[in-house]
């Protein structure tokens, strides 16, 4: 009697036929390759993937389970599952990966977007004034939009940082092609764009080296557990196939196990073990002002926001590079923009010459300046709001989890038509909240601070 073999066979024999002549041991040697010995080294094309297995870049198409249900569903025509498509991405995207020294680096697919998009829409918006228009007020929207769609799934993007990265170094492009090629520009403003433009990004690397985390005390700890597999409540980015020790501590630390405040306000002691400083998810005793971040998974050293711009937590010991970042790009972006606008616009102000520019776009080349001009203006205008918030909240010693939490729970002074968040706790007057501002990094010991720059 003949058997007929089905389509669904014949695709998963194709599948497994191509697997064994790219490699004939993969198959039989994956079970035993699963579990990654500490002492063995990756070549430049092997990797780790999500589920802690040792694998290798030639092998991404083969052993895909989410693929072939997904195919064998299409096949049938039967309904997929509500996750069949994001756990297809998760897949690509662990797949996706560059041979590197000490092992395949995993590329991630959101730094793809504002690479090709950013200089496309640029060069459209170039073309007339109405596509400027319509480019330049869309852009602004649909990057709020994906923030408010990454922000709700508490998930990591470095599309952001992407962004934030080419956006800076594509328009200093466009000044060194179309200004500085013109001879207008002389060295000294030519030096001060390019001397601003190095400190802004070596301010941004030391904002990377970690916002501070709180670590467990020894004296807090009663046991430690050590975990070959990432937690499900962790970002399990930093964890894939490593070995990593978790120190469970007490609920309570030793301050509050014998009522002895350590330096805290005996109302601020209590308000804080009314409202629990236990952290279920990294397991240790919080201290007044430190915060869990959900995207990070961790727990932050004065906690005043997680910022998607450098895909990192702003806490105690990088608040200040990161303050010092935003005033390094805003004077180098609005001096440029003022050079930019002063060549493409001549004769006008600054502010004249951005609502009115006549016959700015006669030429290709001025009208990209100009472009790149607007854009520039809507991303300075977008962080002198940042910063004007962030000089403010350091003015009255407050962070910005501590002014969300206030408004959320009334339980601060709403100044200023809602711009100042007076909560009352920590503020001990304008200059002492800016010298524990300036002072609160250096006690921070160097285990607490992690170097992440992506």
């Amino acid at each position: 009697m003949k058997r007929h073999i089905t389509p669904i066979r014949q695709v998963k024999v194709v599948l497994l036929i191509s697997c064994l002549l790219d490699d004939p041991t993969s198959i039989m040697t994956k079970k035993a390759s699963k579990a990654l010995e500490p002492d063995d080294a990756l070549c430049c094309c092997e990797y780790v993937d999500r589920r802690g297995g040792r694998s290798h870049v030639a092998a991404c198409c083969c052993d895909c389970e989410d693929l072939d249900e997904a195919c064998d569903r299409w096949l049938k025509r039967e309904p997929q599952k509500p996750d069949t498509l994001s756990r297809l991405v998760d897949t690509v995207t662990d797949r996706l990966r560059v041979p590197w020294i000490s092992g395949a680096k995993q590329v991630d697919l959101s730094l793809v977007p504002p690479v090709i998009l950013l200089p496309v829409l640029l060069h459209i918006a170039a073309l007339h004034y109405l596509l400027g228009i319509v480019v330049l007020t869309a852009l602004p929207g649909v990057v709020l939009w994906y923030y408010h769609f990454t922000h709700r799934k508490k998930g990591r993007t470095l599309f952001f940082l992407s962004l934030a990265l080419f956006s800076l170094f594509y328009t200093y492009y466009v000044f060194l092609t179309e200004i500085v090629s013109r001879g207008d520009i002389s060295h000294l403003q030519l030096g001060i764009v390019t001397m601003g433009m190095l400190f802004t990004v070596i301010t941004l690397v030391h904002t990377k080296r970690g916002p501070g985390y709180v670590m467990p005390h020894p004296s807090d700890a009663h046991s430690t557990v050590t975990y070959c597999s990432p937690q499900p409540e962790m970002d399990a980015t930093y964890q894939y196939g490593t070995c990593y020790q978790v120190v469970i501590a007490n609920r309570a630390s030793p301050s509050e196990q014998s009522g002895e405040p350590r330096g805290v306000p005996d109302s601020l002691l209590q308000k804080s073990t009314r409202r629990g400083n236990w952290c279920p998810y990294c397991k240790v005793v919080r201290p007044p002002r430190a915060g869990h971040c959900r995207i990070c998974g961790v727990c932050v050293l004065r906690l005043d926001h997680h910022c998607v711009w450098i895909n990192s937590c702003v806490g105690q010991a990088n608040h200040r590079s990161f303050l010092l970042m935003l005033v390094f790009f805003l004077l180098t972006s609005l001096y440029g923009i003022s050079l930019v606008l002063h060549r493409v616009c001549p004769g006008q102000g600054l502010f004249s010459a951005l609502l009115y520019c006549p016959d700015v776009y006669s030429q290709y080349s001025t009208a990209l300046c100009f472009t790149c001009a607007w854009y520039c203006s809507i991303v300075t205008g977008g962080l002198l709001h940042l910063l004007f918030l962030q000089l403010i909240n350091i003015s009255y010693n407050v962070t910005e989890r501590e002014a969300h939490a206030a408004l959320r729970d009334r339980t601060g002074r709403s100044l200023i038509w809602g711009l100042v968040i007076d909560t009352g706790v920590y503020s001990r007057g304008f200059w002492a909240n800016w010298t524990e501002f300036l002072t609160m990094g250096e006690s921070l010991e160097r285990s607490a601070l992690k170097p992440d720059l992506v």
